[in-house]
């Protein structure tokens, strides 16, 4: 586990060089998707549990798969729940990725919960992600520098409080969650409305000049999309999941059939 945090700072210090790195998101509890994933040669996979089934008891499995692929595990927390977090850090998540940060508050929580004292304010305890205990030093020492802080900035007012969240020590990226971004404006579902592009134009400018990675989620995504958020300064780059991935191939697969049905014999 320890050279997966190594590759996660590695990561980070990479986009904070100006470099993407790209990852994707996995909304099953199975195994095979998550390998599949891993082995495709993504940086990392969020796992999502706040639009899932997947629960605390999944994560186990999930984190060995990717790690046998040595492909960084993330999760996006149900939440912005203190206990939850630490829970998840323990199991072996490399960072975390946290909706409806509205407020600096919401950052600093979020922040705190996944750094042990005296810098954070995590719960200090044997778990797997240091080894049962085997590599209990090491992993005390390193994760604090080595875990990844991700808010998304999804809401109007996570778009008006921007430079106060980006200004919270130990938030490392953001990530637009555009879907509750164009409901939070009243367009559920729009998100190439100009006023969700507005406010994502908003929070890019705001991170500019300083440490803070840019991030979105493109959520079907097209070669003119990746180079059009590359070329806009996004460095943390969320391309499709794996349920998105398997509609999208099981409609296209599905369309050949459609100009043999009805056909005799």
């Amino acid at each position: 586990m320890s050279s997966l945090r190594d590759k996660a700072v590695s990561i980070r210090e990479k986009m904070k060089r100006g470099q993407p790195s790209f990852g994707s998101w996995l909304a099953t509890a199975h195994v095979s998707n998550a390998e599949i994933l891993a082995a495709a040669g993504f940086d990392w996979v969020a796992i999502d549990m706040e639009h899932s089934s997947i629960v605390l008891s999944d994560l186990p499995m999930l984190f060995g798969a990717l790690e046998r692929g040595e492909c960084v595990p993330l999760v996006r927390l149900p939440e912005n729940d203190p206990s939850t977090a630490r829970r998840v850090m323990d199991l072996g998540a490399c960072g975390i990725i946290i909706p409806m940060v509205n407020s600096q508050a919401d950052a600093e929580k979020a922040a705190l919960s996944v750094r042990y004292p005296p810098i954070g304010q995590r719960g200090v305890g044997i778990a797997r992600a240091q080894e049962y205990g085997r590599g209990f030093k090491e992993y005390v020492k390193a994760t604090d520098d080595a875990v990844l802080v991700i808010p998304q900035i999804e809401h109007i007012r996570a778009v008006e409080n921007v430079e106060a969240i980006f200004s919270v020590r130990g938030v490392d990226a953001y990530m637009i969650g555009p879907y509750d971004l164009s409901g939070s404006l009243g367009i559920p579902g729009q998100l190439r409305d100009p006023r969700v592009e507005s406010a994502k134009a908003k929070v890019l400018e705001a991170s500019r000049g300083r440490s803070i990675i840019p991030g979105i989620h493109l959520v079907h995504p097209n070669e003119g999309d990746l180079a059009d958020a590359v070329g806009a300064g996004y460095r943390f780059i969320a391309l499709s999941s794996d349920i998105l991935m398997l509609a999208d191939a099981s409609d296209r697969i599905a369309s050949l059939t459609e100009r043999h049905r009805g056909r005799d014999g």
